[in-house]
């Protein structure tokens, strides 16, 4: 993979691509974004461009290191990733023991999200984190000399799963790196990482990828018609994976929109129904039992929904994507509840119980108390 086959983001090329020109190469980097606006593929473009800048380009050595990067087979470039135990690997889970399966992954999709991964391991109802051992394994790879005599490479990937354990154990090579060796650490949430790892890295912020950039990409590898591009990049909200999973008809939007339209509908009726009540308890234990990555997925996707409400209340109709499947939901008719007055403690109720629910929280308990807070929010009266 090299930095053409990577989507938009012409300025980060450059910039990447002038460091690797003037041998001018940070030891430590933080690529922050979304996954879908292509950070993996934008870092083994990057590091298929320093592996391979030692050779004369043309060459058959240039090309075999191209291979080797493109494969993810390069003898110099590592990755470490969440992982945790299943059928195969039974207990102290790291990146090692999944290879085959990493590199299958990446070459049919780079730019999938860290629920996919988890779910071509079969293990989506698990969260995936980076343990010490993972650690342990970084700091014997990185202390053997280089195969090819160049840099050695480690990419991170969803750095922000690494343990206290592990990235106070990774700290020091943060610091003080041996010669030629780089680390990109990739994550979505940077204030996961600790300070004391995120203050020695240089970072770089991905935006979002543009609806034209997409739009084209569905038309020139998909083959998709221009006016169902088009529409599906409006729809993806500049995440290139999410427009992947539309096109493929496999997102989860459908069932989200299914459990949100339940969720909203009981919380508007159970203020003083004692009936909608245990509606609601029903409601969050069944959520609670889907498994944590998948709980959390479904809290940002009600956290767009929400926004999107907001947008239509206050007729931003140009910014609106959302269409609901359910030909009895309306956000014309939702949207009035949803107003400057209540968004705010919606969002914040939101972020704080995918906060816990992340941190090993009770579900039920989690989702129940959300639920108790959305009947009351979403009765409150808009200031005028």
């Amino acid at each position: 993979m090299d930095f053409s086959e990577v989507l938009g983001q012409k300025h980060l090329k450059a910039h990447l691509l002038k460091s690797v020109e003037n041998g001018r190469i940070p030891h430590a980097q933080l690529f922050v974004g979304a996954t879908g606006s292509g950070l993996l593929p934008m870092a083994i473009a990057y590091a298929s461009a320093i592996l391979c800048s030692t050779h004369e380009k043309d060459s058959q050595a240039y090309h075999n290191c191209v291979q080797k990067t493109a494969k993810l087979t390069h003898p110099d470039l590592h990755f470490i990733y969440p992982v945790n135990t299943n059928d195969s690997v039974k207990k102290n889970a790291v990146s090692a023991n999944f290879t085959e399966e990493w590199r299958n992954f990446v070459n049919q999709n780079p730019y999938a999200s860290l629920f996919d991964w988890l779910q071509s391991l079969g293990i989506e109802n698990k969260q995936g984190n980076i343990s010490v051992n993972e650690a342990q394994d970084l700091l014997k790879t990185l202390a053997l000399k280089s195969y090819e005599g160049g840099y050695k490479i480690m990419i991170i990937w969803m750095a922000d799963k690494m343990n206290v354990e592990c990235s106070n154990k990774i700290l020091k090579i943060v610091e003080e790196p041996p010669k030629n060796t780089l680390l990109l650490l990739l994550t979505e949430n940077e204030e996961h990482i600790l300070t004391t790892i995120t203050s020695r890295c240089q970072k770089l912020q991905f935006p979002l990828l543009s609806e034209e950039d997409i739009a084209t990409q569905l038309q020139n590898k998909k083959g998709v018609a221009e006016t169902t591009a088009k529409k599906i990049s409006r729809q993806a909200t500049g995440d290139f994976n999410k427009a992947l999973h539309i096109l493929e008809n496999d997102s989860d939007d459908l069932i989200f929109e299914e459990w949100f339209v339940s969720w909203v509908r009981t919380a508007f009726r159970a203020k003083g129904n004692k009936k909608a009540i245990n509606e609601l308890l029903t409601w969050s234990e069944n959520i609670a039992g889907k498994g944590r990555e998948t709980q959390k997925k479904f809290l940002s996707y009600c956290m767009e929904v929400f926004r999107q409400a907001l947008l239509k209340n206050y007729k931003a109709d140009s910014l609106i994507f959302f269409e609901a499947n359910d030909s009895k939901f309306s956000l014309e008719k939702f949207a009035p509840f949803i107003h400057q007055n209540n968004i705010f403690e919606i969002t914040k109720a939101l972020e704080e119980a995918s906060y816990h629910i992340e941190r090993n929280g009770n579900g039920k308990i989690i989702l129940t108390d959300l639920s108790i807070q959305l009947t009351r929010l979403i009765h409150k009266k808009e200031l005028v």
